[in-house]
Formats: C-alpha cells, structure tokens, sequence
C-alpha cells in the first residue's frame, strides 16, 4: 500500500469495553487502517455506520438489545457497499451460516492473529468473502461429502456455473467481472439469477451449495478460468 492510498475505515461494534478498545488500538495501529468509531450494541453499530460510513465494520455476535446477525441484515439493507466482518467467539455451525446469510462478508473467531485480522479487513473491503480457516475447514466438514460437482446445477447456464464457481472461491462481483470480462452489473444479474434457480435465500447459501458440491476448489471444468463466451 502506497503512502496516498487511502485506508481502510473501519467501524468497531463489541459491547465489552475492553475488548472493544483493545481491538481499536490494534487496528489503530496498523498501517492503512483508519478507526473511525466505535460501537456497544447493534443499534449504535447502526447509527454510527450511517454517521461514519465506514468501509468494514467490525462485528461481534453477542451484544444487548440488537445481536450482530440483525445489525448485519440491517446494514447490509441500509449500506449495502459496508462490508461487515464478524469477530466473535462464536463458532458454532448455526451461528456461522447465520451471520453469512446476514450478509456478512467475512468470519474470524476473537484470537485471531494480528496479520490475520488486517489481511481479512482489506479482503472484505475489496469485495471478497472470507472465512476463518478454522471455521472454514469445519464448516466444509460438517457438509456431507457429495462426488457431483458443476452437473449437480442443470438448470445454470454455463456462464453462471462460471460466475457461481468464481464467488464460491471467495471472489467479489468485480474480482469475478474482471475474471470473465463482463460487466460487474452483468455478474450481479447472474448472481440473482443463481440465487432464484437454485431456490436459495441469498449469496451466501448460494456460496455453500457450491462448494458442497465441489465448485469454488478451481478443478471444475466450468471453473472461472474457463473460455469466455
């Protein structure tokens, strides 16, 4: 990162004191990271977002009144460009699969290493999705191991099986636009044309489906460095 880059603003939601401000003098303290506010439950998290229009915001799961999955859903709502990236303690499956459909954007467990947090805030902040390599091998895990891969989807285009490869290994709409030399509105109208022909709920699910069933690993034959048409 160049000394005229801008940094990334960050936004940092957890209703413990200490773990709030020491994560703020963590980030603070890193180069290209800009601490922009600070947050103790999801509806400060809410307001302050609006306020600061930060690039991520921080998230924990557990907070009073207003957990972090309703603070994600709503911001991802109110914000949509606002990446939000959930440090919690919180590892269990359902808790996991919840924030992503939330619409978080990236999933690390409190203990994470300094270099982990920092390289996470600027993926989610460029449009990639990220999980904690933890709770990613886990959750990849606890699916059922399943040996069809791209033909499971005869319903998607070739295209969108592309498109749907690309954000199951973790690419934003740009990364995938850039990939496959289309336009990013044109990637994001194949995501929800996914998303209604898989009869899923959103991206995330989307996201899930395919690497249960082997998309997002590159060794598809429809996989994103495939020709273009």
């Amino acid at each position: 990162m160049t000394s005229t880059a801008r940094p990334v603003r960050v936004l940092i939601a957890d209703d413990h004191p200490v773990v709030r401000r020491g994560m703020s003098a963590l980030l603070g303290s890193l180069a290209g990271v800009e601490v922009v506010g600070e947050a103790a439950t999801g509806e400060e998290a809410l307001r302050e977002a609006q306020l600061n229009r930060p690039d991520v915001v921080v998230m924990d799961i557990q907070m009073p009144a207003m957990d972090g999955v309703e603070a994600t859903r709503r911001l991802a709502t109110l914000l949509p460009d606002v990446a939000v990236l959930v440090v919690t303690m919180y590892e269990d499956d359902e808790t996991v699969v919840s924030a992503l459909r939330a619409g978080a954007r990236g999933y690390l467990l409190k203990g994470a290493q300094q270099d982990e947090i920092l390289t996470t805030i600027r993926s989610v902040a460029a449009g990639q999705f990220v999980i904690g390599p933890s709770i990613g091998a886990r959750l990849v895990g606890h699916l059922e191991p399943s040996p069809h891969r791209a033909d499971d989807f005869p319903e998607l285009t070739a295209r969108e099986r592309q498109v749907l490869d690309g954000i199951a290994h973790g690419y934003g709409n740009a990364r995938v636009a850039t990939e496959l030399r289309l336009a990013s509105k044109t990637v994001a109208n194949h995501v929800s044309a996914i998303i209604t022909k898989l009869g899923v709920s959103d991206r995330a699910e989307a996201i899930l489906l395919a690497r249960e069933r082997g998309l997002g690993g590159g060794t598809s034959d429809n996989s994103i460095a495939g020709p273009g048409s």
